[in-house]
């Protein structure tokens, strides 16, 4: 039986619906596009074309770790966040819809600023500083901070594969510990760190456990790392610099009272496409010595 592209697509769409897969449109095109060493876009062009036995064989093997429960991303290696291509691996979190919203508020944040800095802190893939760098003036340069050297080499990769190596540097860095002075001043932090509180990491979905737990682990209360950040890098914000966070489900409330009393003025939330308040941010304003 002949076969092309878009039967083996139109296939695996509707199995992986009947599966209950999440997004399975997007999936299925992503996994026969990387089955055919096809980019994603590439695909709809390229649908009439006929494949062979051993691509069938490829689409089927992959099918089948995906069912083993790993995760798509971490089967293809990449993803796409806020328009932009991205490098993933299983030392990295997943760049999610979510996040997003981090990166708009950021870019808004500084979309009045000719020249800056950018701080990355906890940056994983590097997903959120890619997308404000890639979105703002070429006199905004960032830092990518974070305490996973695997993480900062996808990082690092990242900035190449979006053409940012001259604005954006790697640094081993770990939030918890008080910022380095040697890091500068910034304009902006933007952090998307773990805040899952400790006990409800192992109910988690099993793709998500996956992922590696020190970048999920928020401690018992999930406001953890909100606390360090807050006490730790506020001295690498230049007065008037902006803070913002990704935030948990149900946790805006508590981060906005934590960076109020850590010395943030004009603290505030926004929602992502689902309406959850995703995101905190503020203004640093120290108190006058």
């Amino acid at each position: 039986m002949i076969r092309t592209i878009n039967d083996a697509y139109l296939d695996l769409r509707a199995e992986f619906r009947k599966k209950g897969i999440a997004g399975y449109q997007v999936e299925a095109r992503e996994l026969v596009a990387f089955a055919l060493n096809l980019e994603p876009e590439e695909l709809d062009g390229k649908r009439g074309q006929y494949i062979f036995d051993k691509d069938e064989e490829r689409i089927e093997q992959l099918k089948e770790r995906r069912y083993s429960g790993i995760p798509l991303q971490h089967i293809t290696g990449r993803w796409e966040f806020y328009g932009l291509p991205m490098e993933v691996t299983a030392d990295t979190l997943i760049p999610r819809p979510d996040t997003e919203k981090l990166a708009e508020v950021g870019i808004g944040l500084l979309k009045d600023r000719s020249k800056g800095r950018v701080l990355d802190l906890c940056c994983g893939t590097g997903c959120v500083g890619i997308a404000v760098l890639s979105n703002v003036s070429e006199g905004i340069s960032g830092v990518f901070a974070d305490l996973s050297e695997p993480a900062l080499e996808v990082a690092r990769r990242n900035l190449i594969r979006n053409h940012l190596t001259a604005r954006g540097v790697t640094v081993l860095a770990d939030a918890r510990q008080k910022a380095a002075s040697v890091l500068g001043k910034f304009h902006l932090i933007v952090c998307n760190p773990p805040y899952i509180p400790t006990e409800e990491i192992a109910g988690l979905d099993a793709e998500v456990q996956i992922e590696p737990h020190m970048a999920l682990d928020g401690g018992a209360d999930g406001l953890s790392f909100y606390r360090w950040v807050c006490k730790n890098y506020n001295g690498v914000l230049t007065r008037g610099g902006a803070l913002a966070f990704e935030v948990g489900l149900g946790q805006y409330e508590q981060v906005m009272e934590i960076m109020e009393k850590n010395g943030f003025d004009f603290v505030q939330f926004a929602c992502d496409l689902a309406g959850v308040e995703r995101v905190v941010w503020g203004l640093w304003d120290p108190p006058a010595v």
